[in-house]
């Protein structure tokens, strides 16, 4: 692996020498030349930083030294390059890059490792500058880009140093992203490494303990933290946050007991919690909900109070404040609470239900409505349609008023207007004196004869905005692109008004909560608050961004579910919203007003919400980028380029360079990564060639260029998406190109080689020699020097519209014959037919379909096991939320499991009951027009929500010979290139069972079942019956597609290959994706081709059985290697085992193309060598080999902590040896597990001789054609 630093001794010796001759004609500069010279010691020094140091390196503690040298070789740098006009090494710029980030000087550290990209076209063999790209984009909160780059660390060198570091990182942007299943493999993986982090294994394990709590795993959770507290040690920080957690969940959860039971162990909890970090606000806050709960009112206010004490004003708190307010009466009090609140953050829907409640009781039914009808625009509402009912039986209301009464009614509350605009008075917190309220339209006592003056419109400041002005306020900052001057102008002026009021507002706030003797009602701190308009959230902030490490990170995270916002003002349980999580490294000191989870939205149901307050991560990720930037009143974000030298900055960003892109980025959030496409010309000349992806002409090369230029805030490019809601675009009108380290052309899964495929084993051998333990660790597949894999561009040019619906390719039989006939096999594999229908097949075998009808499979096996799916009955071409207010790609559906009698039984009631609803419609619709009509119209409500709960029998395992041994049996009929078993499928050639691959599964449908979006496991065939009696309709896409698919799934928050998603066929349409789209019969078959992406839903009541097939071609090897290496940089585990597979190939079959031939020895010649390298350098280390064997039928093995496939040389503890359980890990895992391996045994499954044997024998056959 090549470290920047190699290259840093010649970069100094080139700077000195450069240095000599530029400062030899003028002698004015010599003092100047010298003060920039780096010493031999300072080169030596330098020598060995780079990223990896970041965050190890305590600049601001003792590090003074270190900083002073890294300054000065900065300064030497840029001075280089100014002199040379930017026509340096690459590496110049990389070692850059690595002082400027260990400085944290991160634009400029963003800027250097952009030059370095755009020069150096091997840039992915660099793992220090993939980590420190990604450490920056993680600074920039880009999680989508800094995935992508730490995954590129871990694919082009799995034992890099900090991958401890690097799993912790994917770890926290998978929990934001709500991907929480990479995210609890990221911190599991994270947690067994034995390496240095800047988080302790305490703290990894509250991250995991809180994820299950996320993921509303309570008891799993409830455990784990308990088990957290029994660790020795743990830091008093640490131990406060996990109690405030259990405190909190058994307040919301039916963990144990009755109510008053849990709200005891919730407060004990709470109070050890606060004995342990007596300072946390957030603690206080909860313990003030507990307190309200069970009634004692008095004790809550005080919890509240020392809240709001010792934390950052929080709209949660005064919200609650509001509802104690108004449980005792006093809603002029509770008005003010809950206007707090919604100043705080505009999207609380809780406090503007609470708010809409308490109008409500007062009688005015116009500004409850204003009301709902916020809470309703609040993404975080959780039950709109309650709300809408609400809304339209008040409007109903007001409508049937006459307007006299309206206009004379005396006005309990001011206005929802006047209420916005006025002051906060010093009686709402000092209770004192009672002042004539006779400017009000009549006046009330709210509190024993105390009463609350109300201030007059006319003392509105004259920067107060009404709502009105603040929906313009959201409407001008939601089209700022688009604004014409004088619309720009009027959007500054609003937007410094607002920030003018807000500060006064919580300045008033602030003073009258010091001046209160015995109110619970205190103000916000000194800090701006958080709040969230239209689509953004905006961080009033006056830093300038950049923050140092002693500050701290707000991380967005998810916790606890929400309970019923309408149900928080009676019963006074609403639940957590957006919990979150802080880390601190071991050196850091906690805060007093920091906590593990800091401020929680307790009242809103979006999970999104939350922040985590991350401290002692070195750089730093914050709620949203720079909200501030697109007000003029804050200061400006990092800029990307060097504000002090416009010359250095114009070479940094490329400007001698034609295909880098130019300009300035004023405000962070406004990056604009570019794709500098990059051809591969190694191409052709090796008889690998065959295998490798084709070359994109110039001109499609181009135009992928042009069409891959994505801003971090486009729509298109979904950089900044963080649960689904962009970044706000700032004003700035440059944009600076990022060195984008995703949207690249197609890469060369098996590319072309310099080397010959064609040496024998004793020549691979003799080039293994001695190479050390530094040889290859991993298993790729792949050539030393390729680049990681990525998904293929869209293909160029586009398709018209009109063919974006195109026929699909279908057969009728008739007879047997017709099934046997060569050419239909042809047909079926040739990959320009990504989907092929069989019509007929049934028929023409004279399958006995009734062998897996629902009937038959109840006397056959009742007992045998059903996974089941609870989905909603959706219409089959679109997919809404819950709620049925928008279209959306998530696919959720709950797993549980029954048996074949059980979902024969609901399937059977769920027909009957379909036709109890149809005999109902005929009575009530006599004539077939209104019947056509009431149609339309109940299909239009039903896409609307609310939907239909359906259940799916899905993955019924078929494999048990004995159990279905006449089912299985009837399957031989089928022509050999569909059957489960035959000598040219290679999933016949894996040796072990693969479930539901090379095994039937049967799926039990009803109508609107269905199965999400997908490829089939590492990319293989399959082959797919409807038994019937219903239909099943088919959506299908071209393998060569999926890359804009997964660009989808990546846009709306979803794992391409984990996640459920249901593709929205008119985002399809707009990027000119062609969809098939086709009716299955009972008795067709589907033959999906390698690759095809394809989803499909249920028209009727029918039973499916289908397989996986991998035909023996060149097409299906290379796309299932593709796959696996795919599956390997997003960390997923490959079910077909492709080293194992290829190895078997090579001993069964005889290959006859050449391409294929190729590729898999190829697979071959890489595996030897590496089980050569590994096997000398564990001997050359002291480390035994024991020789082990295999068993037949022995399974392919892979790691247990990472899931990469083991071939040959399996590392298993100690322990488990002893035990014959036999755990295996690979070499890496086992390594961070055990530095020396001393805990390890290593076993030897084959014999080098019988590798090279099979090696050697494996040689390309004389096809039938060219031997006659």
């Amino acid at each position: 692996m090549k470290s920047c630093g190699v290259s840093l001794t010649t970069a100094a010796v080139a700077f000195g020498d450069e240095a000599k001759k530029m400062a030899a004609g003028k002698a004015s500069r010599e003092s100047e030349e010298e003060s920039l010279s780096l010493t031999v010691e300072e080169r030596e020094a330098l020598g060995g930083m780079d990223s990896r140091l970041f965050g190890f390196v305590r600049l601001h503690e003792d590090g003074a030294r270190t900083k002073t040298l890294l300054g000065k070789a900065v300064r030497c740098y840029e001075s280089l390059i100014l002199k040379a006009e930017g026509k340096v090494e690459s590496d110049f710029f990389c070692q850059l890059g690595h002082f400027n980030l260990l400085l944290e000087d991160y634009s400029k550290a963003l800027s250097a490792y952009q030059r370095y990209y755009s020069l150096q076209a091997d840039y992915w063999k660099n793992a220090a500058f993939l980590y420190g790209l990604g450490l920056v984009y993680f600074y920039y909160n880009a999680f989508h880009w800094a995935i992508k780059a730490f995954q590129d660390v871990l694919y082009v060198d799995p034992s890099f140093c900090r991958a401890k570091e690097i799993h912790l990182r994917l770890g926290l942007m998978f929990k934001v992203n709500t991907d929480y299943k990479s995210s609890l493999k990221h911190f599991q993986l994270a947690l067994i490494d034995c390496n240095p982090c800047t988080l302790s294994s305490a703290e990894i394990q509250f991250h995991i303990a809180h994820l299950y709590e996320t993921q509303r795993k309570y008891h799993s959770a409830k455990e784990a933290y308990e088990q957290l507290l029994q660790t020795e040690n743990l830091p008093a920080q640490v131990k406060a946050t996990v109690l405030q957690q259990l405190g909190w969940m058994h307040h919301n959860m039916d963990l144990v007991g009755d109510k008053a039971t849990k709200e005891s162990y919730a407060i004990q909890y709470l109070q050890k919690s606060l004995e342990a970090d007596p300072n946390s606000g957030q603690s206080w806050y909860f313990l003030g909900r507990c307190y309200s709960s069970i009634g004692k009112v008095q004790d809550a206010f005080i919890s509240y109070r020392q809240s709001i004490d010792k934390s950052e004003a929080s709209a949660d708190t005064w919200c609650s404040i509001g509802v104690l307010y108004q449980q005792q009466n006093q809603p002029m009090d509770a008005l003010q609470a809950y206007i707090c609140a919604v100043q705080l953050d505009h999207g609380h829907a809780a406090a503007w239900m609470d708010l809409g409640t308490l109008y409500e009781s007062c009688s005015q039914p116009q500004d409850a409505i204003k009301c709902y009808l916020n809470a309703a625009r609040s993404k975080r509402c959780g039950n709109t349609s309650t709300l809408a009912a609400r809304i339209k039986f008040l409007q109903a209301q007001l409508c049937n008023l006459p307007q006299s009464s309206l206009q004379n009614k005396t006005k309990l509350l001011p206005s929802i207007e006047e209420a916005w605009s006025l002051p906060i008075p010093a009686e709402l917190t000092s209770r004192q004196g009672a002042m004539n309220t006779a400017q009000q339209n009549g006046s009330d006592n709210w509190n024993g004869g105390q009463s609350l003056s109300h201030h007059p419109v006319q003392q509105v400041y004259s920067f107060c905005l009404t709502p009105q002005k603040l929906q313009h306020l959201e409407q001008l900052r939601a089209n700022r692109d688009n604004l014409n001057p004088a619309q720009k102008h009027q959007l500054e002026q609003l937007e410094s008004q607002f920030v003018l009021m807000q500060q006064m507002r919580h300045k008033e706030v602030a003073q009258g909560l010091h001046k209160s003797q015995s109110s619970c009602l205190s103000g916000p701190n000194e800090e701006q608050p958080l709040f969230s308009t239209g689509s953004a959230q905006y961080h009033q902030a006056t830093s300038t961004g950049i923050k140092k490490s002693n500050e701290h990170l707000t991380l967005p995270s998810n916790s606890v579910p929400q309970g019923d916002a309408d149900s928080h003002l009676s019963s006074h349980t609403a639940t957590s919203g957006g919990q979150q999580g802080i880390m601190f490294t071991k050196e850091s000191k906690p805060s007093k007003n920091r906590s593990l989870v800091p401020e929680t939205s307790r009242h809103t149901g979006d999970t999104s919400n939350g922040c985590a307050d991350v401290k002692g991560l070195s750089n730093h990720v914050h709620q949203l980028i720079a909200d501030a930037v697109s007000s003029p009143n804050h200061g400006d974000s990092p800029n990307l380029l060097i504000a002090d030298n416009p010359q250095l900055s114009a070479l940094l960003i490329g400007k001698a360079s034609g295909n880098v892109g130019t300009g300035t980025c004023d405000k962070v959030n406004n990056i604009h990564p570019a794709v500098h496409t990059k051809t591969d010309h190694s191409v052709a000349s090796s008889p690998s060639s065959a295998i490798s992806t084709a070359t994109p002409s110039p001109k499609s090369t181009e135009q992928r260029s042009i069409n891959s230029v994505t801003s971090l805030n486009s729509p298109h490019s979904g950089l900044h998406t963080v649960n689904g809601e962009g970044l706000e675009n700032s004003q700035s009108s440059t944009k600076v190109d990022l060195p984008l380290v995703s949207h690249r052309s197609t890469s060369q899964i098996i590319p072309s080689m310099s080397v010959s495929i064609c040496p024998s084993s004793t020549e691979v051998l003799k080039a293994c020699r001695n190479l050390g333990k530094n040889g290859l660790s991993n298993s790729c597949i792949l050539l030393d020097k390729c680049p990681p894999p990525r998904p293929p561009t869209s293909p160029y040019p586009p398709l018209p519209k009109d063919k974006l619906n195109p026929p699909t390719p279908s057969i009728y039989l008739e007879n047997k014959r017709d099934a046997f006939f060569p050419p239909l096999h042809q047909f079926c594999t040739n990959p320009k037919n990504p989907v092929t229908v069989i019509r007929g097949l049934a028929g023409a075998l004279k399958l006995d379909l009734g062998l897996f009808s629902t009937k038959t499979l109840v006397e056959a096996n009742n007992e045998h096991m059903v996974e089941v799916r609870t989905q909603l009955l959706q219409p089959a071409d679109e997919n809404w939320d819950p709620t049925g207010t928008k279209k959306i790609w998530r696919c959720e559906s709950n797993r549980s499991h029954t048996t074949i009698a059980k979902y024969a039984q609901y399937q059977a009631s769920s027909f009957q009951e379909s036709l109890r609803e149809e005999n109902e419609k005929r009575t009530q619709h006599k004539d077939h027009s209104d019947n056509e009509s009431t149609s339309s119209e109940n299909s239009g409500r039903r896409r609307k929500g609310p939907f239909k709960t359906i259940k799916f029998g899905t993955n019924i395992d078929l494999s048990d010979n004995k159990k279905w041994k006449l089912q299985l049996h009837e399957l031989t009929k089928l022509p050999a290139f569909a059957r489960v078993v035959s000598a040219g499928n290679l999933l016949s050639h894996v040796g072990h069972t693969i479930l539901g691959m090379n095994t039937v599964q049967l799926y039990m449908k009803v109508p609107g079942s269905r199965t999400p979006g997908h490829q089939e496991n590492n990319n293989f065939c399959s082959v797919n019956i409807n038994i019937g009696p219903g239909d099943c309709e088919w959506f299908v896409v071209p393998e060569d597609y999926w890359g804009v698919l997964n660009d989808f799934c990546e846009k709306n928050n979803l794992n391409f290959l984990m996640s459920s998603w249901w593709p929205n066929l008119e985002d399809l349409y707009e990027a000119n994706v062609p969809v098939y789209r086709f009716i299955q019969r009972p008795g067709d078959l589907v033959w999906i081709n390698a690759g095809t992406v394809h989803w499909v839903q249920a028209v009727g009541w029918c039973n499916n059985i289908a397989w996986n097939v991998g035909p023996l071609t060149a097409c299906q090897y290379k796309l299932a290697v593709e796959r696996y290496e795919w599956n390997k940089l997003k960390s997923v585990k490959s079910p077909v085992p492709m080293v194992h597979l290829s190895w078997n190939m090579a001993r069964n079959i005889k290959v006859s193309d050449p391409k294929l031939f190729e590729m898999i020895k190829y697979c071959l010649l890489k595996i030897l060598k590496q089980c050569q390298t590994l096997r000398e350098a564990l001997v050359a280390a002291g480390k035994e080999v024991i020789w082990h064997g295999r068993t037949n039928d022995e399974p392919a093995h892979y790691c247990s902590i990472c899931e990469v496939e083991v071939f040959n040389l399996l590392f298993v503890t100690n322990e488990s040896n002893t035990q014959k359980t036999y755990i295996v890990h690979c070499q890496d895992c086992a390594r961070k597990t055990s530095r020396s391996l001393e805990n390890f045994v290593v076993l030897e499954q084959y014999k080098m001789e019988d590798l090279i044997q099979v090696y050697d024998q494996f040689t390309l056959a004389l096809s039938l054609s060219s031997s006659s």
